[in-house]
């Protein structure tokens, strides 16, 4: 369920009021431009799912889960796992949210985070073949959107990450004279392969000033946004960019540098909170 998340309308006194703190360095909230709001995470969210987590950014609160099936693969990678990404906008975590198909705001989210976990390759998925060219680990992340208050796209990268952070894989058998595999949900042989920690650092530009990590009346004002994806090597993954607005060459350094300056501390709060899982695995949460 997911319609087009309708912005809300400023009143004209408090627009100006946004912008002139923004030309002091401020935010209503008292942030500075560059700052993030609080951020909660916590794993094992959803008991009957192999991973998953819940992510508070602000007030804006998102869940991602994941479950594994078993599938085919694509026929041009034969030995290889698949990832699927969804999104959905739960009609309760806005008041312009309505039942219904997910339309274009939802499958822009699912997309983004789906590139910014494929093209860096976070899931090595050539170790999740079980019968090489015939079967394969499906990886079915779906991410709910439980209260919007701005910034969708960090919150679900940073529940997207933790929750495949923390993925079991559960066990298997194979019968050899059929090829049926039988998954065996009550037991574990391991959690999912992960090669790097990856995040996202949305830029929004309100006026002549860029921000990050906008809350929705913040997000209201902003005429465009660049969000940059960022490994836990330090290097660039990925650019989208939305809103009617243009970002000149200036901008788009600034905001390239004000993503590689917020980078780390999401990926630590990724670290953090996936650290405990992977320990009771023997695994450290640098990814690997």
């Amino acid at each position: 369920m997911s319609v087009t998340p309708e912005l809300p309308i400023i009143p004209k006194l408090k627009a100006n009021a946004i912008l002139n703190l923004l030309a002091r360095g401020q935010r209503i909230d008292k942030r500075r431009l560059d700052e993030y709001r609080e951020i909660t995470i916590k794993t094992g969210y959803v008991p009957n799912a192999e991973g998953s987590a819940y992510v508070k950014l602000g007030n804006t609160q998102v869940l991602a889960g994941v479950k594994l099936e078993v599938g085919q693969p694509y026929a041009d990678a034969p030995n290889e796992g698949v990832l699927i990404v969804n999104a959905e906008f739960i009609p309760a975590a806005s008041p312009s949210f309505e039942p219904g198909p997910p339309d274009e705001n939802a499958i822009e989210l699912a997309r983004i985070i789906d590139r910014s976990l494929r093209e860096p390759r976070v899931i090595e998925t050539n170790k999740l073949a079980i019968i090489p060219g015939k079967k394969v680990w499906i990886i079915w992340l779906d991410i709910y959107v439980l209260d919007h208050d701005g910034n969708l796209i960090d919150a679900c990268m940073l529940a997207s990450m933790t929750a495949l952070m923390s993925t079991r894989i559960p066990a298997i058998d194979v019968n050899k004279e059929t090829g049926e595999v039988t998954i065996k949900r009550e037991e574990t042989q391991g959690l999912l392969p992960i090669s790097r920690l990856v995040t996202t650092v949305s830029v929004y530009k309100i006026g002549n000033y860029l921000v990050v990590d906008p809350n929705q009346e913040e997000e209201a004002l902003s005429s465009a946004r660049l969000s940059i994806t960022v490994t836990e090597e330090g290097l660039i993954a990925g650019l989208q960019k939305a809103g009617l607005d243009h970002l000149t060459e200036t901008e788009i350094e600034k905001a390239i540098e004000l993503a590689l300056n917020n980078a780390p501390k999401l990926i630590t709060a990724i670290r953090e909170a996936a650290k405990d899982i992977r320990a009771k695995e023997g695994i450290n949460s640098e990814g690997g």
